[in-house]
């Protein structure tokens, strides 16, 4: 199966480099604009499936592409069950192959193939290291409305509207071990379950400013070790504006919320006490477009939370990528 999706991703490779194209010419504000995350926020609790992490599945509303992307995310929680048993930080890394390909007219393709290195600090300064391919995720989006080509310079908004789903595949490692003496259980590679995701998309562009919109739903099931992380919702909403600056460059700086749901996870059958929460985001970030490349940045702050009762905080997330667009 690594075998098969490591191939697919390679072949896509080569299509991207026979498919680039250049940046949108000035004064073409109403599509095709190099704008930031419209498949914000889909997450893991602690980024075990490392399908995205709440940093998304894609970077724009209308950009085609295929690039690397780096996720980070900080987190402390108890190292034991009780209300005075020490904190212990971790450090949830992720680095991932991933695209968005256009699939004829009215489908869009994105996937996810992920590389995780994480680590525990313990009270004692002791550490654990675990590191692997983690879960590989496919999603496949209609587009329900599309923007106008870019060569058409309208005066009036322009949306989009895209629904869809996908599955996530069980590349990574679920290590048993892992749940015990923790209230966090996804220090994981993956889930080792598969699991399945629906979700909307609708974005609005006016000259250069827009604002995208989006919900998804993670349906879990249960892996071969009796364990099933809980469903999961997430939702967000993003404000930007692209500077052009030329035919070649352009820079997009936005804005946004974004929220996470989580319902218990279960052991055989069983609701696992201290799992599940919410939390709220704050979101900041920029995309730098020169012709055919786009680097971007991105992070992620708490304004609330309550995660595993209490007893797991997440600090920040940051997002570094690198894209060619096709």
């Amino acid at each position: 199966m690594k075998t098969h999706i490591l191939s697919i991703l390679a072949l896509t490779w080569g299509i991207s480099v026979l498919q680039g194209n250049t940046m949108p010419k000035l004064p073409c504000p109403s599509g095709n604009l190099p704008t930031l995350m419209l498949y914000n926020d889909f997450c893991d609790t602690c980024g075990c499936g490392g399908n995205g992490g709440s940093m998304g599945f894609g970077t724009g509303l209308n950009n085609n592409f295929l690039g690397l992307r780096y996720i980070g995310q900080k987190y402390r929680s108890r190292d034991g069950i009780f209300a005075n048993s020490p904190w212990i930080d971790e450090d949830f890394n992720t680095v991932q192959l991933w695209t968005q390909l256009p699939m004829g007219e009215k489908f869009i393709l994105n996937a996810v193939l992920p590389y995780q290195f994480h680590t525990r600090t313990f009270s004692d300064q002791s550490e654990q290291h675990i590191n692997g391919l983690g879960d590989a995720t496919v999603l496949g989006f209609y587009q329900v409305l599309k923007q106008t080509p870019d060569s058409i310079i309208s005066i009036r908004p322009e949306h989009t509207l895209q629904v869809g789903g996908g599955v996530k595949i069980p590349t990574g490692t679920f290590d048993e071990e892992n749940l015990e003496g923790s209230v966090n259980p996804s220090f994981q590679l993956g889930t080792g379950s598969w699991d399945f995701l629906v979700g909307a998309n609708y974005g609005m562009t006016y000259r250069n400013w827009g604002i995208s919109l989006m919900a998804n739903y993670t349906f879990k099931t249960e892996n071969d070790k009796y364990y099933r992380f809980g469903n999961q919702l997430n939702y967000a909403i993003n404000t930007y504006k692209t500077y052009y600056f030329g035919n070649d460059f352009a820079l997009t700086p936005q804005l946004g919320l974004g929220g996470e749901h989580f319902e218990e996870n279960e052991e055989f059958g069983l609701a696992v006490n201290d799992t599940g929460g919410n939390a709220f985001f704050g979101k900041g970030g920029i995309e730098v477009n020169y012709r055919t490349y786009a680097l971007g940045v991105s992070t992620m702050l708490p304004i609330s939370q309550n995660l595993n009762n209490g007893k797991v905080e997440v600090k920040n997330r940051l997002s570094v990528y690198v894209n060619i667009n096709i």
